[in-house]
């Protein structure tokens, strides 16, 4: 038969598990300020970026066409001489030269599904091959144009007809979006 006398001084062993204890504590909150102090340091050295990435092509679907319409018209030094793709519809004014229209899509803009048309303005020689409403799909440039006031202009470098696409219909940057034509 096997008996084991333990002797515990409880003074120690309290002292020991509170000294435990502080370690572990010590230890945790040493933790969470260093990952606090590194986060804040990260989050000072950030910057708000309101600007497209920078890939060698800008492409827009209707996801965030008019996100980066509106950035493109708000920040337009930003993006002189970028490339962009996308798709939309010929749209022309009476205006325009016979160079001019805008690479359209209609933006929903009430929950009854009134729409906005909204748009780059391009430019292409190669504009009398199509004809109004046709979709189609441009490459080109971004430049600084002046219509009624300084705005963006596509160059066209290519552009071919295609298929009216499934989404068609794109929607408002965000909940502070405002139209900025007089719909009355």
């Amino acid at each position: 038969m096997f008996i084991c006398n333990i002797s515990l001084n409880k003074t120690k062993t309290v002292k020991y598990f509170f000294t435990v204890i502080a370690i572990i504590l010590i230890i945790f909150f040493g933790i969470s300020a260093y990952r606090i102090f590194r986060e804040s340091i990260n989050a000072s050295n950030a910057r708000v970026n309101d600007t497209i990435p920078n890939p060698d092509v800008i492409d827009i679907r209707a996801s965030n066409y008019t996100n980066i319409l509106k950035s493109v018209h708000d920040n337009l030094s930003n993006y002189i001489g970028k490339k962009i793709h996308f798709s939309g519809y010929i749209y022309k004014v009476s205006d325009f030269t016979k160079t001019q229209f805008v690479l359209a899509r209609d933006m929903v803009i009430s929950s009854d599904l009134r729409t906005l048309v909204v748009g780059f303005l391009c430019e292409s020689n190669e504009l009398h091959k199509f004809e109004t409403n046709t979709w189609v799909e441009i490459t080109g440039t971004i430049e600084k144009g002046y219509y009624i006031e300084e705005i963006p202009i596509i160059r066209i470098t290519e552009m071919k007809k295609i298929n009216k696409p499934e989404e068609c219909l794109v929607y408002p940057p965000d909940e502070s979006f405002v139209p900025t034509s007089n719909l009355f």
